[in-house]
């Protein structure tokens, strides 16, 4: 891989931001299996409805768009939001009033 494959302008982050419903049975075992989906698709938990995922170029990250595309419960409403490697290492997170640090990109791609 080249020096230009490995720019953190590059490599991008996609955030999936959620909401759906869970009034029924149906809607929380959809709910479940669309968080399970993200699971599988290698994605992290944020935040209970915001699921982060690392991604090695913007065409990977479209790729994956899709694939949640295709799983969209009905009902629920979700956003996609796609930043480069760049930003996310400029994103302020805090735990409990103290600062965490943006330590859960992976060390090496993972190959499926």
């Amino acid at each position: 891989m080249t020096r230009r494959h490995l720019s953190p302008y590059r490599i991008m982050w996609l955030f999936v931001m959620f909401d759906l419903p869970v009034g029924t049975r149906k809607e929380r075992k959809q709910a479940t299996g669309f968080r399970n989906h993200l699971l599988d698709l290698g994605f992290e938990m944020s935040q209970f409805s915001i699921y982060l995922k690392y991604c090695a170029s913007g065409e990977k990250a479209d790729a994956v768009g899709g694939q949640i595309q295709q799983q969209l419960p009905p009902g629920g409403k979700i956003d996609i939001l796609t930043i480069t490697d760049k930003q996310f290492a400029n994103m302020r997170r805090f735990y409990a009033k103290g600062r965490i640090k943006n330590e859960i990109k992976p060390s090496q791609l993972r190959l499926f």
